[in-house]
């Protein structure tokens, strides 16, 4: 019985072939996949990975304006930065010329320089000779505002004014900021005195044109009176002075009126006409008296004739002007 249990088990191997799959491969039809590579789990650090073609991003393109106004902003900086160089070697020499240390040669002393070097007899000043800075002259512009793909820099751009909005911004945040240093000081019983608040008495705020300019934005006038009522309103506030650096930022302080400046009196003639006389009047090598009368004809006379006694038409029209 086991013999033949064991010879029909050598029959059934000898038909299903398991060693080579002869038999049975036929039948099941199995095929190898050749398509199929075997790869080591483990992967060199020093191999290096080749993405395929069709994995890599395309990039975005940039349009055309984009380009044009990235390329205006980028060429507007570098002839800026060309004018500044020139502007500092041309002070530079200016200061040589008059003895000064260039270093320390500030805008009055090219002013002075520029009168001194170039002397001009034309009333209108911006007629005269000048070495403005590029700025001065220029005057600034806003930078790029987007970056390659578009996104705007700035987090309030889409307000259409981001630098006057970023203004009202800091100052809700200066409010918020002298609250809470009300709230500590009263909680340590102190007492708010004028110390704590600022003095503006010397100074006014700027007016619509100077803010603009420091802005590179246009404002309405409703826009500038809502930016005075919210700059008051930090002024008002009982501890100012912490914020004091953030609002003389947009204040104008005034001229010192000098206290020993002596305003002349008035004198009465024999027709009870009040007049001031200013002697020692001094133009170059001239010297002369200004009497100007109260209650007068409207005549002007020098040396016992009119304006007449000018041949130069120039010199009429600035006595008239400053008469006018």
């Amino acid at each position: 019985m086991a013999v033949l249990m064991f010879t029909r088990f050598i029959n059934l191997r000898n038909v299903i072939n398991i060693n080579n799959f002869g038999a049975i491969g036929s039948i099941l039809n199995i095929t190898q996949c050749s398509d199929v590579i075997s790869k080591p789990y483990c992967v060199n650090i020093n191999d290096q990975i080749i993405p395929d073609e069709s994995e890599k991003l395309t990039e975005k393109k940039i349009s055309s304006a984009m380009r044009a106004y990235l390329k205006r902003s980028e060429n507007y900086k570098e002839f800026m930065k060309k004018q500044i160089a020139e502007y500092d070697i041309g002070k530079r020499y200016l200061a040589n010329i008059m003895g000064i240390d260039p270093e320390n040669f500030t805008k009055e002393d090219v002013n002075s320089a520029i009168r001194y070097l170039f002397p001009s007899g034309l009333y209108d000043r911006e007629a005269r000779p000048m070495m403005l800075h590029p700025i001065d002259m220029y005057g600034n512009r806003k930078e790029a505002e987007f970056d390659e793909t578009g996104r705007p820099h700035h987090f309030l751009f889409y307000t259409t004014k981001p630098n006057y909005y970023e203004i009202l911004h800091n100052i809700a945040k200066s409010m918020i900021h002298l609250n809470e240093t009300e709230s500590q000081l009263l909680g340590r019983n102190i007492q708010l005195g004028p110390e704590h608040k600022i003095d503006v008495s010397d100074s006014e705020w700027l007016q619509k044109k100077s803010l603009e300019k420091i802005l590179l934005e246009g404002l309405l006038d409703k826009q500038y009176d809502y930016f005075i009522k919210s700059m008051q309103r930090l002024v008002d506030h009982p501890v100012s002075k912490h914020v004091e650096s953030f609002i003389m930022k947009y204040r104008r302080k005034l001229p010192n009126i000098n206290e020993d400046i002596k305003i002349p009196q008035l004198e009465y003639d024999n027709d009870n006409r009040p007049f001031v006389l200013i002697d020692k009047c001094a133009r170059k090598d001239a010297r002369g008296e200004v009497k100007v009368i109260g209650n007068g004809s409207g005549k002007i006379t020098i040396n016992g004739k009119d304006l007449t006694y000018f041949d130069d038409m120039q010199c009429r029209e600035q006595i008239d002007d400053v008469i006018a």
